[in-house]
């Protein structure tokens, strides 16, 4: 019995020791950089495999380029980081061992360079577990967890047709909806930079050129928004023509913009688990909470089986408050996206703000199966409760459940916004540099109708804005809902032309030709034909508060203008859209074309936004070229 007990005592002092190596708690940090420029490379990945190829830790770098991995186990591990553009770099075989934290600085460039080995030594650990825990950026998890995107396979995208070319002889009208969603942008680069082409209907053209801003001027004093054309040659088919038309309102500084009553809706059901999901949500929502005003308020209400009330409506200046609660949420249960849009929209009328911004913004990755799943049911309510005052935006995370086409419906019904947040960068965009936009609405029920000449015009495509097309008599009643602009933004429209005289080819006309129209031609004689008039523009929106709408007139001239650097941007945007749809009219469309003219037209990037679009279409040529390769 005595001996029993000395070998007990032995073990209790031993296996303490012998369990050290199992213990997280070592930390890997350093900054990744450019290795030609020296330059920080914000939100690289950065993950530990094991040696059977698991993912056992992962991070991003943050916005200057550092990363850290903290609570390491001991062993031996495989480090990868990789970002869109540049060679993943890989250290074949990382030790770790006990006793400190190491500094480990990565250059990443065109070529893949690889490290053979790399010794950590770190302090040993002062709490003691038997077990081994994994952690991804310091929340623990599942070793089986994915870190980054799952692979999709429930996500739902609208499928339209696209917009074909008409003759104005024949509709001589093309109205349509402004749009300011951003969504189909962010979605692009995530199935970029994960290493696959986009689904060809995840693939939005004016979503895309509406991602980046332009060098508009801002509206004469008085006006909501300025109106600014171009007029320059197709890049992509020879002999026609790109009319490009840009509506720009004024930003306002985050202090200016009225009052918010805030109502954060935030999914935590069980799909909302990975790190992608309901952990870069819970960063998103703080990095906005930091910008509210004293006179603004936020409410939390979760949705989970059940929905519920986390926060009341909250003052903006009780920031650790709302941060606390925002840090509490959980992921779990079912999802009951309909009981909780009910609730969010009962707090937000019950803390309106008369004459301030009443806003429900909900988060999720689109997953509605419990509740009011409905389309219809859902519309209807957001539609009523537009009317009252409280409008809706749609904040999209992570992969596997996107319901896309659900989430921009719900977003447009209830005069909002929609975006996907992919990463901090897009969170940082969406709701701290473009937060007045996003809240502070400028021009309401925005709508576009254009008229072309037919002796200069003859055929006209509209480039996207698909699911934007209004019946033209929508035009001029003021009970059809449309768009909304807030402050700060600007809406880019790109239509596609031929002029008269070019040969047209019969497919651009419905495939098969039609004989030549014998009593149209009287339209031709009238006191237009002799005019340089190109078109005729109208724009029709209501100021905030108002229920009649206002008209601007503007008329586009047919003489070929001095193009700037943005028209080559928004071109090289235009023709990426059309290639990774496989359009029909993308003519002699090509990564190389697109490529040249994204770097003529990258001009003053205060943000960085448009060197990233460069590194972007620079994976997406590589991707595509192994995919053609393939077939």
């Amino acid at each position: 019995m005595q001996i029993l007990k000395r070998c007990f005592i032995l073990l209790m002092l031993v296996l303490p020791i012998l369990l050290v190596g199992q213990m997280p708690s070592a930390s890997v940090k350093g900054k990744i950089i450019d290795a030609k420029t020296k330059e920080s490379i914000p939100l690289a990945n950065i993950i530990l495999r094991s040696d059977s190829g698991i993912v056992k830790y992962g991070t991003t770098g943050d916005f200057d380029g550092n990363y850290i991995l903290r609570n390491l186990v001991a062993g031996t591990y495989k480090m990868e980081i990789d970002f869109a553009g540049y060679n993943k770099s890989i250290i074949k075989k990382l030790v770790l061992l006990k006793d400190s934290t190491v500094l480990r600085n990565i250059e990443l460039s065109e070529n893949s360079q690889e490290l053979l080995e790399v010794v950590l030594m770190y302090d040993a650990p002062k709490s003691e577990r038997s077990h081994t825990v994994y952690y991804i950026d310091g929340i623990k998890t599942n070793a089986s967890q994915s870190v980054f995107y799952e692979t999709p396979n429930a996500e739902s995208y609208q499928s339209l047709p696209e917009n074909k070319f008409f003759s104005p002889l024949e509709k001589p009208l093309s109205t349509f909806s402004s749009d300011v969603d951003v969504a189909a942008y962010a979605n692009m680069r995530r199935f970029i930079m994960d290493g696959q082409l986009p689904p060809q209907d995840a693939v939005r053209l004016e979503e895309m050129l509406n991602y980046f801003n332009y060098d508009y001027p801002n509206p004469e004093k008085g006006k909501s928004f300025s109106v600014n054309t171009q007029l320059g040659e197709c890049p992509w088919a020879k002999g026609h023509q790109v009319l490009q038309i840009g509506l720009n309102t004024e930003k306002l500084e985050i202090e200016n913009i009225p009052a918010a009553n805030l109502v954060f809706l935030l999914d935590v059901s069980g799909s909302m688990s990975s790190a992608d999901k309901l952990p870069l949500l819970q960063k998103s929502m703080k990095m906005m909470v930091h910008n509210l005003r004293e006179k603004d308020n936020v409410a939390i209400v979760v949705y989970a089986g059940n929905s519920g009330l986390v926060l009341p409506s909250t003052s903006g200046n009780q920031k650790e408050k709302i941060i606390a609660a925002l840090e509490e949420l959980q992921a779990g249960g079912s999802t009951a996206g309909g009981a909780g849009i009910e609730l969010a929209y009962k707090v937000a009328q019950e803390n309106f703000k008369k004459k301030g911004i009443n806003r429900v913004i909900l988060a999720t990755d689109g997953d509605f199966n419990v509740g009011i799943s409905d389309n219809d049911q859902l519309v209807k309510l957001i539609e009523e409760k537009r009317e009252l005052g409280v409008s809706l935006s749609v904040l999209g995370f992570g992969t596997g459940n996107l319901r896309d086409s659900k989430m921009e419906k719900l977003a447009d019904k209830g005069n909002g916004n929609y975006a996907y947040i992919d990463n901090l960068l897009e969170a940082k965009k969406v709701l701290v540099n473009e937060m007045g936009s996003t809240l502070n609405t400028i021009a309401k029920d925005a709508k576009f109708q254009i008229e072309f000449n037919p002796n200069k015009v003859q055929a006209y495509r509209l480039l996207g804005y698909e699911n934007r097309q209004l019946a033209d008599e929508d035009f001029n009643d003021d009970t059809k809902d449309a768009g909304d602009i807030g402050s700060g933004h600007s809406v880019t429209v790109l239509f596609e032309i031929i002029p008269v005289g070019v040969k047209v080819g019969e497919k651009l006309l419905g495939g098969k030709g039609v004989d030549p129209l014998k009593y149209q031609k009287s339209k031709k004689e009238s006191k237009t034909t002799n005019s340089q008039e190109l078109a005729t523009l109208k724009i029709r929106h209501k100021k905030p508060g108002k229920i009649r709408s206002e008209l601007d007139i503007k008329v586009i001239d047919a003489t070929m203008d001095n193009t700037n650097t943005d028209f080559d941007f928004m071109l090289s945007i235009a023709q990426l859209a059309m290639v990774l749809k496989d359009s029909e009219y993308k003519g002699e469309s090509s990564f190389e074309s697109l490529l040249e003219l994204a770097k003529k037209g990258k001009g003053r990037d205060e943000n960085g936004y448009r060197a990233e679009y460069l590194r972007i279409v620079s994976l997406a040529k590589d991707i595509y070229s192994e995919q053609a390769s393939k077939k």
